[in-house]
Protein backbone atom coordinates (compact mmCIF):
# COMPACT_ATOMS: atom_id res chain seq x y z
CA UNK A 1 0.00 0.00 0.00
CA UNK A 2 2.87 2.38 0.73
CA UNK A 3 4.34 1.94 -2.76
CA UNK A 4 0.88 2.35 -4.34
CA UNK A 5 0.23 5.54 -2.34
CA UNK A 6 3.64 6.95 -3.24
CA UNK A 7 3.14 6.26 -6.94
CA UNK A 8 -0.37 7.72 -6.88
CA UNK A 9 0.55 10.99 -5.18
CA UNK A 10 3.73 11.57 -7.17
CA UNK A 11 2.02 10.88 -10.48
CA UNK A 12 -1.01 13.00 -9.59
CA UNK A 13 1.37 15.92 -9.20
CA UNK A 14 2.92 15.16 -12.60
CA UNK A 15 -0.48 14.81 -14.31
CA UNK A 16 -2.08 17.87 -12.71
CA UNK A 17 -0.69 20.39 -15.18
CA UNK A 18 -1.79 18.47 -18.31
CA UNK A 19 -5.24 17.97 -16.77
CA UNK A 20 -5.88 21.73 -16.78
CA UNK A 21 -3.68 22.58 -19.74
CA UNK A 22 -6.19 24.86 -21.50
CA UNK A 23 -6.64 27.04 -18.40
CA UNK A 24 -2.90 27.36 -17.79
CA UNK A 25 -2.19 28.06 -21.45
CA UNK A 26 -4.87 30.75 -21.54
CA UNK A 27 -3.67 32.39 -18.32
CA UNK A 28 0.01 32.39 -19.32
CA UNK A 29 -0.63 33.13 -23.02
CA UNK A 30 1.04 29.93 -24.22
CA UNK A 31 0.01 27.49 -27.00
CA UNK A 32 -1.93 24.65 -25.40
CA UNK A 33 0.10 21.97 -27.19
CA UNK A 34 3.27 23.19 -25.46
CA UNK A 35 1.97 21.65 -22.22
CA UNK A 36 3.61 18.46 -23.45
CA UNK A 37 6.89 19.91 -22.27
CA UNK A 38 5.81 19.70 -18.59
CA UNK A 39 5.65 15.88 -18.27
CA UNK A 40 8.58 15.65 -20.68
CA UNK A 41 10.67 17.74 -18.28
CA UNK A 42 9.58 15.68 -15.26
CA UNK A 43 10.42 12.39 -16.90
CA UNK A 44 13.45 13.72 -18.74
CA UNK A 45 15.14 14.79 -15.53
CA UNK A 46 13.89 11.50 -14.08
CA UNK A 47 16.22 9.61 -16.42
CA UNK A 48 19.11 10.65 -14.20
CA UNK A 49 17.44 9.62 -10.95
CA UNK A 50 16.22 6.32 -12.40
CA UNK A 51 19.75 5.26 -13.34
CA UNK A 52 21.39 6.45 -10.12
CA UNK A 53 18.58 5.61 -7.67
CA UNK A 54 19.59 1.92 -7.24
CA UNK A 55 22.78 3.10 -5.54
CA UNK A 56 20.79 5.34 -3.18
CA UNK A 57 18.33 2.51 -2.48
CA UNK A 58 21.12 0.07 -1.61
CA UNK A 59 22.85 2.63 0.62
CA UNK A 60 19.95 4.35 2.40
CA UNK A 61 17.00 1.98 1.94
CA UNK A 62 13.96 2.01 -0.32
CA UNK A 63 11.67 3.66 2.23
CA UNK A 64 14.06 6.55 2.79
CA UNK A 65 14.21 7.05 -0.97
CA UNK A 66 10.40 7.00 -1.17
CA UNK A 67 10.33 9.71 1.51
CA UNK A 68 12.61 11.82 -0.68
CA UNK A 69 10.10 11.42 -3.52
CA UNK A 70 7.32 12.76 -1.31
CA UNK A 71 9.48 15.70 -0.25
CA UNK A 72 10.14 16.50 -3.90
CA UNK A 73 6.40 16.36 -4.66
CA UNK A 74 5.67 18.91 -1.94
CA UNK A 75 8.38 21.28 -3.13
CA UNK A 76 7.33 20.90 -6.78
CA UNK A 77 3.70 21.76 -6.03
CA UNK A 78 4.68 24.78 -3.94
CA UNK A 79 7.00 26.13 -6.61
CA UNK A 80 4.62 25.47 -9.52
CA UNK A 81 1.78 27.14 -7.60
CA UNK A 82 3.68 30.43 -7.84
CA UNK A 83 2.00 30.56 -11.20
CA UNK A 84 4.55 31.53 -13.82
CA UNK A 85 5.91 29.57 -16.77
CA UNK A 86 9.36 29.58 -15.14
CA UNK A 87 8.05 28.29 -11.80
CA UNK A 88 6.12 25.49 -13.51
CA UNK A 89 9.26 24.44 -15.39
CA UNK A 90 11.32 24.60 -12.19
CA UNK A 91 8.74 22.52 -10.34
CA UNK A 92 8.83 19.89 -13.06
CA UNK A 93 12.62 19.65 -12.83
CA UNK A 94 12.48 19.33 -9.03
CA UNK A 95 9.95 16.51 -9.22
CA UNK A 96 11.98 14.75 -11.90
CA UNK A 97 15.06 14.64 -9.66
CA UNK A 98 13.26 12.18 -7.38
CA UNK A 99 10.54 10.67 -9.58
CA UNK A 100 12.87 8.24 -11.35
CA UNK A 101 13.38 6.29 -8.13
CA UNK A 102 9.70 5.31 -7.73
CA UNK A 103 9.83 2.04 -9.69
CA UNK A 104 13.27 0.81 -8.51
CA UNK A 105 12.36 1.50 -4.88
CA UNK A 106 9.04 -0.30 -5.24
CA UNK A 107 10.64 -3.30 -6.96
CA UNK A 108 13.29 -3.47 -4.25
CA UNK A 109 10.55 -3.78 -1.62
CA UNK A 110 8.04 -5.95 -3.48
CA UNK A 111 9.94 -8.55 -5.52
CA UNK A 112 11.51 -10.48 -2.58
CA UNK A 113 8.15 -10.51 -0.78
CA UNK A 114 5.92 -11.61 -3.70
CA UNK A 115 5.02 -15.27 -4.49
CA UNK A 116 5.80 -16.21 -8.10
CA UNK A 117 2.23 -17.34 -8.81
CA UNK A 118 0.92 -13.76 -8.39
CA UNK A 119 4.07 -11.91 -9.40
CA UNK A 120 2.71 -10.04 -12.44
CA UNK A 121 -0.53 -9.28 -10.61
CA UNK A 122 1.23 -7.65 -7.65
CA UNK A 123 3.56 -5.62 -9.84
CA UNK A 124 0.61 -4.49 -11.96
CA UNK A 125 -1.41 -3.46 -8.91
CA UNK A 126 1.54 -1.35 -7.74
CA UNK A 127 1.59 0.35 -11.13
CA UNK A 128 -2.16 1.03 -10.81
CA UNK A 129 -1.06 4.17 -9.00
CA UNK A 130 -0.47 5.82 -12.37
CA UNK A 131 -4.01 5.54 -13.78
CA UNK A 132 -5.44 6.18 -10.32
CA UNK A 133 -3.44 9.40 -10.31
CA UNK A 134 -4.80 10.23 -13.73
CA UNK A 135 -8.34 9.72 -12.50
CA UNK A 136 -7.73 11.99 -9.52
CA UNK A 137 -6.13 14.66 -11.70
CA UNK A 138 -8.87 14.43 -14.32
CA UNK A 139 -11.75 14.54 -11.85
CA UNK A 140 -10.42 16.96 -9.24
CA UNK A 141 -8.19 19.45 -11.04
CA UNK A 142 -10.66 20.91 -13.59
CA UNK A 143 -13.45 21.64 -11.04
CA UNK A 144 -10.95 23.06 -8.53
CA UNK A 145 -9.43 25.16 -11.28
CA UNK A 146 -12.81 26.53 -12.33
CA UNK A 147 -13.72 27.32 -8.71
CA UNK A 148 -10.44 28.62 -7.26
CA UNK A 149 -7.86 28.80 -10.05
CA UNK A 150 -5.17 26.35 -11.08
CA UNK A 151 -2.60 27.73 -8.63
CA UNK A 152 -4.78 26.83 -5.63
CA UNK A 153 -5.60 23.46 -7.20
CA UNK A 154 -1.90 22.61 -7.34
CA UNK A 155 -1.17 23.73 -3.78
CA UNK A 156 -4.12 21.76 -2.40
CA UNK A 157 -2.22 18.50 -2.97
CA UNK A 158 0.65 19.33 -0.63
CA UNK A 159 -0.86 18.20 2.74
CA UNK A 160 -1.56 14.64 1.56
CA UNK A 161 1.95 14.12 0.21
CA UNK A 162 3.50 15.51 3.38
CA UNK A 163 1.32 13.21 5.51
CA UNK A 164 2.62 10.14 3.64
CA UNK A 165 6.21 11.31 4.10
CA UNK A 166 5.69 11.49 7.87
CA UNK A 167 3.76 8.21 8.09
CA UNK A 168 6.55 6.28 6.35
CA UNK A 169 8.95 7.17 9.16
CA UNK A 170 7.07 4.80 11.47
CA UNK A 171 7.89 1.77 9.28
CA UNK A 172 11.23 2.80 7.84
CA UNK A 173 13.47 0.98 10.31
CA UNK A 174 11.49 -2.25 9.93
CA UNK A 175 11.44 -2.20 6.13
CA UNK A 176 14.86 -0.71 5.34
CA UNK A 177 16.88 -3.78 6.30
CA UNK A 178 20.10 -4.88 4.66
CA UNK A 179 21.24 -1.39 3.68
CA UNK A 180 24.90 -0.86 2.80
CA UNK A 181 26.08 2.38 4.45
CA UNK A 182 29.32 2.54 2.48
CA UNK A 183 27.86 1.73 -0.94
CA UNK A 184 29.16 4.20 -3.58
CA UNK A 185 26.45 6.52 -4.87
CA UNK A 186 27.88 7.56 -8.24
CA UNK A 187 31.01 5.56 -9.08
CA UNK A 188 30.03 2.61 -11.27
CA UNK A 189 26.31 3.31 -11.01
CA UNK A 190 25.79 3.04 -14.77
CA UNK A 191 27.88 -0.10 -15.31
CA UNK A 192 25.20 -2.65 -14.41
CA UNK A 193 22.41 -1.19 -16.58
CA UNK A 194 24.86 -0.97 -19.50
CA UNK A 195 25.86 -4.60 -18.97
CA UNK A 196 22.24 -5.72 -18.94
CA UNK A 197 21.60 -3.85 -22.21
CA UNK A 198 24.61 -5.45 -23.92
CA UNK A 199 24.18 -9.01 -22.75
CA UNK A 200 20.43 -9.70 -22.92
CA UNK A 201 18.51 -9.35 -26.21
CA UNK A 202 15.17 -9.67 -24.39
CA UNK A 203 16.04 -6.72 -22.17
CA UNK A 204 17.05 -4.71 -25.24
CA UNK A 205 13.68 -5.38 -26.89
CA UNK A 206 11.90 -4.58 -23.65
CA UNK A 207 13.86 -1.34 -23.34
CA UNK A 208 13.00 -0.19 -26.88
CA UNK A 209 9.36 -1.12 -26.35
CA UNK A 210 9.24 0.79 -23.07
CA UNK A 211 10.63 3.89 -24.79
CA UNK A 212 7.97 3.86 -27.51
CA UNK A 213 4.97 2.73 -25.46
CA UNK A 214 5.53 5.16 -22.60
CA UNK A 215 6.07 8.00 -25.03
CA UNK A 216 2.74 7.05 -26.62
CA UNK A 217 1.10 6.91 -23.19
CA UNK A 218 2.15 10.46 -22.35
CA UNK A 219 1.15 11.73 -25.78
CA UNK A 220 -2.37 10.46 -25.15
CA UNK A 221 -2.47 11.83 -21.60
CA UNK A 222 -0.75 15.17 -22.12
CA UNK A 223 -2.71 16.25 -25.17
CA UNK A 224 -6.09 14.67 -24.56
CA UNK A 225 -7.83 17.68 -23.04
CA UNK A 226 -6.35 20.02 -25.64
CA UNK A 227 -7.19 17.62 -28.50
CA UNK A 228 -10.76 17.09 -27.31
CA UNK A 229 -11.47 20.78 -26.72
CA UNK A 230 -10.02 21.77 -30.10
CA UNK A 231 -10.88 18.86 -32.41
CA UNK A 232 -14.09 17.50 -30.87
CA UNK A 233 -15.30 20.79 -29.31
CA UNK A 234 -15.61 19.29 -25.82
CA UNK A 235 -15.73 21.75 -22.90
CA UNK A 236 -12.96 21.56 -20.29
CA UNK A 237 -14.94 19.58 -17.72
CA UNK A 238 -16.15 17.03 -20.29
CA UNK A 239 -12.62 16.66 -21.60
CA UNK A 240 -11.43 16.14 -18.02
CA UNK A 241 -14.03 13.44 -17.47
CA UNK A 242 -12.93 11.75 -20.69
CA UNK A 243 -9.34 11.81 -19.47
CA UNK A 244 -10.59 10.22 -16.25
CA UNK A 245 -12.35 7.52 -18.30
CA UNK A 246 -9.06 6.87 -20.09
CA UNK A 247 -7.37 6.39 -16.73
CA UNK A 248 -10.22 4.26 -15.39
CA UNK A 249 -9.69 1.85 -18.28
CA UNK A 250 -6.00 1.69 -17.39
CA UNK A 251 -6.83 1.14 -13.72
CA UNK A 252 -8.98 -1.86 -14.64
CA UNK A 253 -6.51 -3.20 -17.18
CA UNK A 254 -3.44 -3.38 -14.96
CA UNK A 255 -4.55 -6.03 -12.46
CA UNK A 256 -6.48 -7.82 -15.21
CA UNK A 257 -3.43 -7.98 -17.47
CA UNK A 258 -1.25 -9.06 -14.55
CA UNK A 259 -3.62 -11.92 -13.79
CA UNK A 260 -3.72 -13.00 -17.44
CA UNK A 261 0.09 -12.91 -17.67
CA UNK A 262 0.40 -15.06 -14.53
CA UNK A 263 -2.10 -17.65 -15.73
CA UNK A 264 -2.46 -17.79 -19.49
CA UNK A 265 -0.29 -15.70 -21.83
CA UNK A 266 3.40 -14.88 -22.14
CA UNK A 267 3.94 -11.33 -20.84
CA UNK A 268 5.86 -10.33 -23.96
CA UNK A 269 3.11 -11.61 -26.26
CA UNK A 270 0.56 -9.74 -24.20
CA UNK A 271 2.64 -6.57 -24.38
CA UNK A 272 2.78 -6.86 -28.18
CA UNK A 273 -1.01 -7.21 -28.36
CA UNK A 274 -1.39 -4.06 -26.26
CA UNK A 275 0.86 -2.24 -28.71
CA UNK A 276 -1.40 -3.16 -31.61
CA UNK A 277 -4.35 -1.72 -29.66
CA UNK A 278 -2.39 1.51 -29.09
CA UNK A 279 -1.80 1.70 -32.84
CA UNK A 280 -5.51 1.38 -33.61
CA UNK A 281 -6.41 3.94 -30.94
CA UNK A 282 -3.96 6.47 -32.39
CA UNK A 283 -5.39 6.04 -35.89
CA UNK A 284 -8.92 6.66 -34.65
CA UNK A 285 -7.83 9.61 -32.49
CA UNK A 286 -6.43 11.29 -35.58
CA UNK A 287 -9.93 11.27 -37.06
CA UNK A 288 -11.80 12.92 -34.14
CA UNK A 289 -14.22 15.66 -35.23
CA UNK A 290 -17.23 17.50 -33.76
CA UNK A 291 -19.51 15.22 -35.80
CA UNK A 292 -18.34 12.12 -33.91
CA UNK A 293 -20.72 10.74 -31.24
CA UNK A 294 -19.42 11.59 -27.80
CA UNK A 295 -19.57 7.99 -26.61
CA UNK A 296 -17.51 6.82 -29.59
CA UNK A 297 -14.78 9.30 -28.68
CA UNK A 298 -14.85 8.16 -25.06
CA UNK A 299 -14.63 4.51 -26.18
CA UNK A 300 -11.53 5.20 -28.28
CA UNK A 301 -9.93 7.06 -25.38
CA UNK A 302 -10.67 4.16 -23.05
CA UNK A 303 -9.10 1.71 -25.52
CA UNK A 304 -6.02 3.92 -25.54
CA UNK A 305 -6.02 3.93 -21.73
CA UNK A 306 -6.41 0.15 -21.52
CA UNK A 307 -3.34 -0.34 -23.70
CA UNK A 308 -1.02 2.68 -23.52
CA UNK A 309 -1.49 3.21 -19.78
CA UNK A 310 -2.05 -0.45 -18.95
CA UNK A 311 1.24 -2.00 -20.01
CA UNK A 312 3.73 -0.64 -17.48
CA UNK A 313 3.09 -3.13 -14.68
CA UNK A 314 3.87 -6.02 -17.03
CA UNK A 315 6.94 -4.22 -18.36
CA UNK A 316 8.40 -3.55 -14.92
CA UNK A 317 7.67 -7.13 -13.86
CA UNK A 318 9.60 -8.36 -16.90
CA UNK A 319 12.54 -6.05 -16.20
CA UNK A 320 12.75 -7.33 -12.63
CA UNK A 321 12.37 -10.98 -13.73
CA UNK A 322 14.97 -10.77 -16.49
CA UNK A 323 17.35 -8.79 -14.27
CA UNK A 324 17.52 -11.52 -11.63
CA UNK A 325 19.84 -10.49 -8.81
CA UNK A 326 20.27 -7.13 -10.56
CA UNK A 327 16.52 -6.49 -10.51
CA UNK A 328 16.85 -3.02 -8.95
CA UNK A 329 19.29 -1.94 -11.65
CA UNK A 330 17.20 -3.57 -14.40
CA UNK A 331 14.12 -1.73 -13.17
CA UNK A 332 16.14 1.48 -13.18
CA UNK A 333 17.07 0.82 -16.81
CA UNK A 334 13.39 0.30 -17.58
CA UNK A 335 12.47 3.57 -15.92
CA UNK A 336 15.19 5.39 -17.84
CA UNK A 337 13.87 4.01 -21.13
CA UNK A 338 10.31 4.97 -20.27
CA UNK A 339 11.31 8.45 -19.19
CA UNK A 340 13.40 8.89 -22.34
CA UNK A 341 10.29 8.11 -24.36
CA UNK A 342 8.42 10.79 -22.46
CA UNK A 343 11.29 13.23 -23.00
CA UNK A 344 11.31 12.71 -26.77
CA UNK A 345 7.85 11.81 -28.06
CA UNK A 346 5.42 14.29 -26.41
CA UNK A 347 7.47 17.38 -27.36
CA UNK A 348 7.75 16.10 -30.93
CA UNK A 349 4.03 15.40 -30.88
CA UNK A 350 3.29 18.89 -29.57
CA UNK A 351 5.62 20.64 -31.99
CA UNK A 352 4.08 18.76 -34.92
CA UNK A 353 0.58 19.65 -33.76
CA UNK A 354 1.58 23.30 -33.37
CA UNK A 355 3.28 23.43 -36.77
CA UNK A 356 0.40 21.80 -38.64
CA UNK A 357 -2.41 23.33 -36.59
CA UNK A 358 -4.02 19.90 -36.16
CA UNK A 359 -3.50 16.54 -34.48
CA UNK A 360 -3.86 14.29 -37.55
CA UNK A 361 -0.17 13.98 -38.45
CA UNK A 362 1.18 13.45 -34.91
CA UNK A 363 -1.39 10.71 -34.19
CA UNK A 364 -0.57 9.03 -37.52
CA UNK A 365 3.13 9.02 -36.62
CA UNK A 366 2.28 7.60 -33.19
CA UNK A 367 0.33 4.79 -34.83
CA UNK A 368 3.29 3.92 -37.05
CA UNK A 369 5.74 3.86 -34.12
CA UNK A 370 3.57 1.69 -31.85
CA UNK A 371 2.64 -0.69 -34.67
CA UNK A 372 6.25 -1.28 -35.73
CA UNK A 373 7.36 -1.78 -32.13
CA UNK A 374 4.60 -4.30 -31.53
CA UNK A 375 5.76 -6.36 -34.50
CA UNK A 376 9.29 -6.42 -33.05
CA UNK A 377 8.06 -7.51 -29.62
CA UNK A 378 5.74 -10.17 -31.04
CA UNK A 379 8.49 -11.73 -33.15
CA UNK A 380 10.95 -11.79 -30.26
CA UNK A 381 8.48 -12.62 -27.48
CA UNK A 382 9.49 -15.19 -24.92
CA UNK A 383 8.65 -16.24 -21.40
Amino acid sequence: MATLAMQTLATTAAFSVPAVAPAIARDLHLPGALVGFFPALVYGVGIVSSLYSPSFILRFGAVRVIQSVMAAVCVMLAVAALGTAASIAAGAALLGLAYGSTAPASAHLLVPRTPQRIYNLVMSIRQAGLPLAGILAGLIMPPLTLAYGWRVALAAQIPTSFALLVALEFVRRRWDVGTRPGYPLFVGALAQPARLWRQDAAIRRLTIMSFVFTGAQLCFISFMTVHLTQSARFDLVTAGWTLAAYQAAALVSRPLLGYVADKYVSPMRLLAALGFLMCASAILSALFAPSWPGMAIVAVCMAAGFSASGFTGLAYAEFARLGGAARTEATGLGSAAMFAGVLVLPPLFGLTATATGAFVLPYAALALATGATSVMVWRGGRG
